[in-house]
């Protein structure tokens, strides 16, 4: 269930070094009549605490999204988006993956597949039983971006039952950054061993892979919360995702809605386009920014975006 901390600034949270953090350059600063996102933590079935953004409109919501970001980004990159998403009248709950973000415990680590998805799953059966006792006609909408999409994509497969619409944006299901012959050959190899712990370098330090915006890719540089490595036990739990995700398309028959990059440097665009092809719903909606590069929250295609985005969800409210 939810521990809640309401109230709580990121600058006023225990244990964590923000000498060095500043707000997405992007980001809304601070207005008038808007509330800022609280930072709150709920707790999964093996006791690790989880931290999540969580921004409440002032009146019931229209929906509820349920937000899953990158492998090495974090809920603090997409405050920009979020806050337009609540100002429309929705509530985000932006999800810090364990080892990611403000969570410090086992720092850039997963056990295996089955423990990521179960911690969304939980956190979706949670947000669920608060939504059926305040708004029980609003949809649960779960959104996974870059990495977070190809786990996103496996829990909509999964828990068909947890979630009434998908959102992947420029998701991780097909990717241009992927292991050698010889990458895999030393995975097996560490595998094998069980030399589970032993950290990786993530091969996206380049920040103009995410952005083309020179603010924004300083603000990459700088932030202390990003993840730079992961251990061999990460991988092998990215790599189960893969094959997972890999079947995941014809069990997913919620309405979908991906939205990409057209000059992504991350992320196989056709094959992607592919995989989006064969889901099994037919409420399918695609849209392509042809000039923009991976991240959308930092790009000058931002604002259409989040119409666009905004559109689909007022589609889907008619529909639920």
């Amino acid at each position: 269930m939810f521990d809640v901390s309401d109230g709580i600034s990121v600058s006023e949270k225990p244990n964590y070094n923000f000498a060095g953090a500043r707000l997405p350059p992007t980001a809304h600063r601070k207005t008038p009549n808007v509330t800022e996102p609280a930072i709150k933590i709920f707790t999964t079935s093996d006791g690790y605490q989880h931290h999540y953004r969580h921004w409440r409109p002032v009146d019931r919501p229209k929906s509820f999204i349920v937000a899953l970001h990158g492998i090495q980004s974090h809920s603090g990159w997409y405050e920009h988006s979020s806050r337009t998403l609540c100002e429309a009248g929705h509530e985000v709950l932006f999800v810090d993956r364990r080892g990611s973000g403000l969570n410090e415990k086992e720092r850039g680590h997963a056990r295996h597949q089955r423990r990521l998805v179960n911690d969304v799953a939980q956190f979706l059966r949670d947000v669920r039983e608060r939504r059926n006792e305040s708004a029980p006609t609003a949809p649960v909408v779960l959104l996974g971006l870059s990495w977070g999409g190809k786990l996103a994509a496996v829990v909509a497969s999964r828990f068909q039952a947890l979630i009434d619409g998908l959102v992947l944006l420029y998701p991780g299901i097909q990717s241009k950054v992927r292991a050698n012959e010889w990458d895999k050959f030393r995975l097996a190899l560490a595998e094998a061993g069980e030399v589970l712990e032993k950290r990786v370098p993530i091969p996206l330090d380049d920040p103009r892979k995410f952005t083309s915006n020179p603010e924004a890719q300083q603000f990459i540089r700088d932030d202390e919360l990003a993840l730079h490595d992961v251990t061999v036990s990460f991988l092998l739990t990215n790599r189960d995702l893969d094959r997972l995700v890999d079947r995941a398309a014809p069990n997913i028959r919620c309405p979908t809605s991906m939205f990409l990059a057209g000059r992504d440097e991350i992320i196989d665009n056709p094959g992607t386009k592919r995989w989006f092809e064969t889901l099994a719903t037919q409420e399918r909606n695609l849209i392509e920014y042809p000039d923009a590069t991976h991240t959308l929250e930092f790009d000058p295609a931002r604002d259409q975006f989040e119409t666009d985005l905004l559109t689909w969800l007022d589609g889907l409210l008619k529909t639920t």
